[in-house]
């Protein structure tokens, strides 16, 4: 499924993000995180940044080139949230969001707690650290 509004890959606080060019509507369609099947390996694991569960025994791997949703980062103040409908991952603004603005949500407790507790680099995390 294309998505709906111009985005770009641009430098974020966190390496590179992906970004709006146009104004998104609270509540609109933004973009579909799409992957190749995981391998049971990874699925066994579970410790890729790109992983995401479909069903309770599906999962897909993210870190595929025409995956653009991969670049949007996690933030503890989001502005999408990712709703999962038929084994598809869609990524939704949970607000308004403006030009130029980074798209961002919360990856859950699970990703946080293995690969970003103490290392968050959203701006909530750091307007709290400052």
């Amino acid at each position: 499924m294309r998505a709906p509004f111009q985005l770009t890959v641009l430098r974020s606080h966190s390496g590179r993000g992906l970004f709006t060019k146009e104004r998104i509507p609270k509540g609109s369609f933004v973009i579909e995180y799409v992957g190749r099947p995981a391998t049971a390996k990874q699925m066994r694991d579970n410790r890729g940044k790109y992983l995401f569960w479909t069903s309770d025994t599906t999962m897909i791997d993210g870190n595929v080139p025409e995956n653009i949703a991969r670049f949007i980062n996690h933030s503890c103040a989001p502005n999408c949230e990712v709703r999962l409908h038929r084994r598809r991952l869609h990524v939704f603004a949970i607000r308004t969001i403006q030009p130029g603005e980074e798209l961002s949500y919360d990856y859950g407790d699970e990703y946080f707690e293995l690969h970003l507790a103490g290392f968050c680099r959203c701006a909530k995390c750091d307007d709290a650290r400052s």
